[in-house]
C-alpha cells in the first residue's frame, strides 16, 4: 500500500504542474481606452487573477529604440505595475511593433549586429525601468527576406536577456516570446519555425482571422474566423484554414508543443449577404456593418454580438465545433462559451503549452452587454482549464 501511496503522490505532483505549466496569455490593445463607455477599456478594468499572463499591445520602435506609443503609456505601465500587488505571480509583458508598424521599424534595427544590439539594450533597459516580465515581437507579416533577420533578432535578445542575469544573479530572465501567424502561406513566407522556438520562451499564434471579408478577397463568401477543424466543403488551399491544421503545420515545421501558446479570438468576422442564403460559404458582398463601439467595418467584439444576438438566428457548425449568427443581411461568426471550452480541451488534448486571447478588451468585460457575469469567454476558458 505504501508504494502504491507514494506513485500515486507523484502521479499528482506531475498532474498538478503539467495543469500549472498551462498558460493562458491574454492581449489587451492600446487603443481600447478610446472606445465610448461601456465598451471603453481601461486598467481598472483587468481582473489580475484571470490570466497568467498579460501582453499590452502595443510599443513602438524609433532609432533602434523601443518607445512608448500612446501618450499615456507611462501611466498605463504604472497601473500595470498595481495589479501585481494583487495577484504577484501575474506576469506582464510588452508587445512591440503589431499592424500598424508594419516591417520597416524592424528591418532598421536588423541593419547590422550592432543596430540589433543597440535595440536589445534598450529593451532590457525600458522593460526593467517599467517592471515589465518581458518582451513579445509582434512582426506583422514578414517576408521571405526577413526570416533570416526574425531569428537574428529573437538570437540576439535571448544572448542578451540571458547575459544580463548572468550578471545580476538575483534577477528573474526576462521571457521572450513571438506572435506567429496562423495560415501556412504567412507561416512558410516570414517565420523561421525551428529557429524561432530555439530562443523564444512561447510563440503566441495568430489560430484566428482564417476568414473574412478582405479588400482582395477572391472569394467572397462567408466563413468562420476561427473554426477548429475543416469544413468537409473545404477544398485545396481553404482546407488549411482551420485551427487545427495551424497547430499541427506548426508541429511539423518543428514548434515544440509546450511553446506552442494557440490562440482564440473574442471577436467575430462579419459580413453583408448578397443573397437569400444565410449558411457557411454564402455570397457576401463586403464586410458586415461596424459595431457601435469597435466602428470597423466586418468586426464585431463578443458583447456586440450579444447585442447582435438579441433576435437573431444562431446556429453551430458542428464539424467545426463553433457558432454563427445573421440577422437580415448580417451574418458572424465568432466563439462562445461552449466552443472556447472545446478549444481549451483540444489544446489540452495536444499537450500544447496554453492559449492566447485576443484580446480582453473585446469580451464582454464588463458583463453589460451578454449578462452572464464579468469576462464569459475568458471565465469558460478558465473553467475548462481548472477540470
Amino acid at each position: 500500500m505504501g508504494q502504491i501511496s507514494m506513485w500515486l503522490g507523484i502521479a499528482a505532483l506531475i498532474f498538478l504542474q503539467n495543469v500549472s505549466a498551462f498558460n493562458l496569455v491574454c492581449y489587451f490593445t492600446s487603443w481600447s481606452q478610446y472606445r465610448e463607455a461601456p465598451g471603453r477599456f481601461v486598467t481598472d478594468d483587468i481582473e489580475p487573477g484571470l490570466c497568467t499572463h498579460l501582453i499590452y499591445a502595443f510599443a513602438n520602435i524609433s532609432g533602434n529604440q523601443i518607445t512608448t506609443y500612446e501618450w499615456n503609456d507611462e501611466s498605463t505601465y504604472e497601473n500595470l505595475r498595481e495589479l501585481k500587488t494583487r495577484n504577484p505571480k501575474l506576469k506582464i509583458l510588452l508587445s512591440v511593433g503589431g499592424y500598424h508598424s508594419g516591417s520597416e521599424p524592424f528591418r532598421k534595427i536588423n541593419t547590422s549586429p550592432h543596430t540589433r544590439s543597440e535595440f536589445a539594450r534598450s529593451v532590457i533597459s525600458f522593460l526593467r525601468h517599467n517592471n515589465f516580465d518581458g518582451l513579445d515581437v509582434a512582426w506583422n507579416g514578414p517576408s521571405q527576406n526577413d526570416r533570416r533577420h526574425l531569428v537574428n533578432l529573437v538570437q540576439d535578445l535571448n544572448i542578451a536577456f540571458h547575459n544580463e542575469v548572468k550578471r545580476n544573479p538575483k534577477k528573474q530572465s526576462l521571457i521572450l516570446s513571438v506572435a506567429v501567424a496562423g495560415g501556412r502561406e504567412a507561416i512558410d513566407n516570414g517565420f523561421d519555425i525551428p529557429n524561432i522556438s530555439r530562443f523564444v520562451d512561447f510563440l503566441n499564434v495568430l489560430s484566428l482571422d482564417f476568414h473574412g471579408y478582405w479588400q482582395d478577397h477572391s472569394h467572397p463568401y462567408t466563413g468562420h474566423v476561427s473554426p477548429l477543424r475543416k469544413n468537409k466543403a473545404d477544398k485545396g488551399s481553404a482546407s488549411s484554414y482551420n485551427v487545427d491544421y495551424a497547430i499541427r503545420y506548426l508541429k511539423t515545421k518543428g514548434a515544440p508543443d509546450r511553446k506552442i501558446i494557440m490562440g482564440i479570438p473574442t471577436y467575430g468576422q462579419t459580413f453583408t449577404l448578397s443573397s437569400a442564403q444565410t449558411g457557411v460559404g454564402a455570397p457576401a458582398s463586403g464586410p458586415g456593418l461596424p459595431g457601435t463601439f469597435t466602428k470597423l467595418a466586418g468586426i464585431l467584439a463578443y458583447y456586440e454580438i450579444c447585442s447582435f444576438n438579441h433576435d437573431a438566428k444562431k446556429e453551430k457548425i458542428e464539424e467545426q465545433e463553433v457558432p454563427y449568427s445573421y440577422k437580415g443581411n448580417q451574418w458572424v461568426g465568432y466563439e462562445d462559451e461552449t466552443s472556447v471550452q472545446a478549444k481549451v480541451r483540444y489544446a489540452k488534448d495536444n499537450n500544447l503549452g496554453g492559449v492566447m486571447v485576443w484580446t480582453l478588451d473585446l469580451d464582454d468585460f464588463s458583463g453589460t452587454f451578454c449578462k452572464k457575469g464579468n469576462y464569459p469567454l475568458l471565465a469558460a476558458i478558465k473553467n475548462e482549464l481548472n477540470k
